[in-house]
């Protein structure tokens, strides 16, 4: 749906360009906007690599494996419906140890890899169970500690100060995380009073 948007949204400012005798306006507006999106993407390829060589020395340093213990009984509370030590827990505490840090893309593959997991407890394929749903839930809202991504965008545009939007970034997502939940749990105990 939403490259339909993207589609209308380019067709329509061609067609208006061409109408009002703008072509040039959209060509230089093409240029400038896809020389950008590259100065970005090399500005955010440092931090990311960064950021990625850290994660990397705490899973060596087992920081990772720590951080994954102290979360461990919080997932076990999140995912009643999960086993104990099924491997669906061990790809939801990586992806959630990978947002906590900022790192969005690769919380990623691990997110998606729970998913497939979550989905072979799944008694119904068509469609999503309840830990399905809270996966999603919390990785969307995402408690982030530190945003990387935001600070390579803000160093990028050559911001005074790149990491003070830390402390806003963790009171706005660890109260979207919260309300995520509460709306999960509602949602569940819903599901569970209409099946019983």
């Amino acid at each position: 749906m939403l490259n339909v948007i993207w589609l209308g949204l380019i067709v329509i400012s061609i067609a208006v360009a061409a109408v009002t005798g703008r072509m040039e306006a959209v060509n230089a507006a093409a240029f400038e906007g896809a020389k950008t999106g590259v100065t970005v993407c090399f500005g955010l390829l440092s931090v990311l690599a960064f950021w990625m060589g850290i994660m990397k020395v705490a899973e060596k340093s087992g920081l990772l494996a720590l951080l994954s213990k102290l979360l461990s009984p919080i997932i076990q509370l999140l995912f009643p419906d999960v086993p104990k030590g099924h491997p669906a827990m061990g790809y939801i505490l990586s992806n959630m140890s990978a947002n906590l840090l900022g790192l969005g893309n690769a919380a990623t593959p691990m997110g998606l890899k729970a998913m497939e997991e979550l989905q072979k407890l799944n008694p119904n394929k068509q469609h999503p169970s309840p830990a399905m749903c809270t996966l999603l839930a919390i990785n969307t809202a995402s408690i982030t500690i530190i945003p990387t991504t935001m600070i390579a965008i803000r160093m990028q545009y050559g911001s005074v100060n790149p990491v003070e939007i830390v402390g806003t970034t963790l009171v706005s997502s660890f109260a979207a995380t919260i309300v995520a939940l509460l709306i999960d749990r509602w949602y569940r105990y819903r599901h569970l009073r209409r099946h019983n």
